[in-house]
């Protein structure tokens, strides 16, 4: 075991069945522990004064690992030509979320949200609102996230806040609420973690903060699994240069009775970066002890697959097993200089070197599947700059296969798509939501999806959630880093999408959009 604080400074298939590469399997050991600073359980959060926005800059700080991208000399074979039937799901409720001007006036927005029992919880740079699910009506205006932290003094409390994740527990029935905190020399870091105790989330919250040290835990991205929270994160020591991934594990049982917790974690090499953890929907959950799956490309024809395995009584046997190499499609990264605004404007950030949030996981009984998404070089119909990749695995933990990919890029739309989102309903319907923009669309929000009867690696033409009026202009080449395609836990059929976009042209005027979809064929 060892001490965090003690730990220096780091470190071809088309559209078909493809299997694992054969491979040797390393198990990486000897795991990180930090126990967390805990707080007793807060106040109703509807009942916090708001503290307000402590953030000393107005864009939030941009960290990129230093290597080369994924870039193929090679055709996208799975690029998709064909124009099918407008996707065959429809939007529900459709409305605004937090705005800029409610979100501290910050920039990139950072779009995240999840839906409960009974709500919808948006989460944008450091704010936070509660919607009614069912009709969209606002319960609790936006709210400085920080708010629920100050309980927990120290950098959650006072410091810098970054990239919010909001989980629903579907199991617990509870809501998980996640950011990073650092001071302005990136020489203390932590990560503060929520953990509601009922499925309301204006009510009251566990509150813990987890130390990193001096290292900045970029980027975190939350899976929720049975045994635990996994939290992956982009390691940059006193906020430098980029050392390598690291994974990291939260006690869940003990966080959901508000015991004290621990975290146990494994630091990776800067060949792995933007881990992306597995996240369970549906009814069935993964078989007893079976580990959490985390994701990240390897290469512009490979995906890394890993398995975490926790032990939270004898930490010295958590393992960290990986990678099994899954052969994709040859691809190329989508470069933010190729995105293009209709003019005014700037290119747009695709994020292109790492797979997006939410690797969704489910349980059909007879297999497993996870689905996820990238943003890649356009090559498919109208030759766009930028489409979205994605990917079903199957069985990831008996005998990983890709079971299907493809490049989608907009359908009849013929736009460039970026910073996509991903989901599956019970019936194995997918949705995916992105930004979509073209030479006479302004950036928008688009959604597609596809039906398992349609050809494998197809995807249906996309339609417009909201379409956009205004562009972005000088906000550093900042859009977003992620936008979030969630599952509703009680009917398990109507997704959720959250994502950006902009009213009028503007530097930090950007607006948010929820809309709930649903397959025809769901109920």
């Amino acid at each position: 075991m060892k001490d965090r604080l003690n730990l220096p400074s780091l470190l071809v298939a088309l559209c078909c069945v493809s299997a694992a590469v054969a491979q040797d399997t390393v198990v990486q050991k000897n795991p990180i522990v930090v126990q967390a600073r805990h707080a007793e359980t807060s106040l109703a959060f509807r009942d916090l004064a708001d503290v307000g926005w402590h953030n000393i800059s107005k864009v939030m700080p941009e960290h990129d690992r230093s290597l080369n991208p994924h870039i193929s000399g090679q055709r996208d074979t799975v690029a998709q030509t064909e124009i099918l039937a407008p996707v065959s799901a429809n939007t529900i409720l459709n409305f605004d979320g937090i705005t800029d001007s409610q979100a501290g006036g910050f920039v990139p927005p950072d779009t995240n949200a999840s839906v409960g029992t009974t709500q919808v919880v948006e989460t944008v740079n450091v704010a936070f609102a509660v919607y009614n699910k069912s009709t969209g009506a606002q319960i609790m205006a936006p709210k400085s996230i920080q708010t629920l932290y100050t309980p927990l003094g120290g950098q959650c409390a006072t410091g810098n806040l970054s990239d919010p994740v909001v989980n629903f527990d579907k199991v617990a029935g509870r809501w998980v609420i996640t950011m990073i905190a650092f001071n302005s020399n990136f020489s203390v870091n932590d990560a503060c973690m929520a953990v509601s105790t009922t499925a309301d989330a204006t009510g009251t919250y566990h509150v813990y903060a987890f130390a990193y040290g001096k290292t900045l835990p970029d980027y975190p991205k939350v899976g929720v699994w049975p045994d635990a929270y996994y939290v992956t994160t982009d390691s940059f020591p006193n906020g430098g240069f980029f050392t390598g991934a690291e994974s990291c594990v939260m006690d869940r049982t003990a966080m959901l009775a508000g015991n004290t917790a621990k975290m146990v974690c494994f630091q990776r090499g800067s060949g792995d970066f933007a881990l992306v953890p597995a996240d369970v929907d549906g009814a069935t959950q993964p078989a007893a002890g079976a580990p959490n799956f985390q994701m990240d490309l390897a290469s512009s024809t490979q995906l890394n697959l890993y398995k975490f395995h926790v032990d939270f009584v004898t930490t010295s046997n958590s393992t960290f097993t990986g990678p099994t190499k899954l052969t994709v499609a040859a691809y190329t990264d989508a470069c933010s200089a190729c995105i293009k605004q209709p003019s005014p404007g700037e290119s747009l950030d695709s994020l292109g070197d790492r797979l997006m949030y939410r690797l969704a996981y489910r349980n059909f009984g007879d297999h497993e599947s996870m689905v996820v998404s990238h943003s890649v070089k356009g090559t498919g119909t109208g030759n766009a700059p930028s489409a979205v990749r994605w990917y079903e695995i199957r069985n990831p933990n008996s005998s990983p296969v890709l079971f299907q990919q493809g490049t989608f890029g907009g359908g009849s739309l013929a736009a460039a798509l970026w910073m996509g989102s991903i989901a599956m309903d019970k019936l194995g319907n997918i949705a995916l939501g992105a930004s979509a923009s073209s030479a006479t669309l302004k950036p928008s929000i688009l959604f597609t999806g596809r039906v398992p009867t349609d050809a494998l690696g197809k995807m249906e033409s996309g339609k417009l959630i909201v379409q956009g009026t205004g562009v972005q202009q000088n906000s550093f080449n900042r859009w977003g880093d992620y936008s979030s395609m969630a599952i509703d836990p009680v009917d398990d059929c109507t997704f959720w999408y959250a994502q950006e976009y902009y009213k009028t042209n503007g530097s930090f005027n950007f607006s948010t959009r929820l809309a709930s979809l649903k397959f025809t064929t769901c109920h």
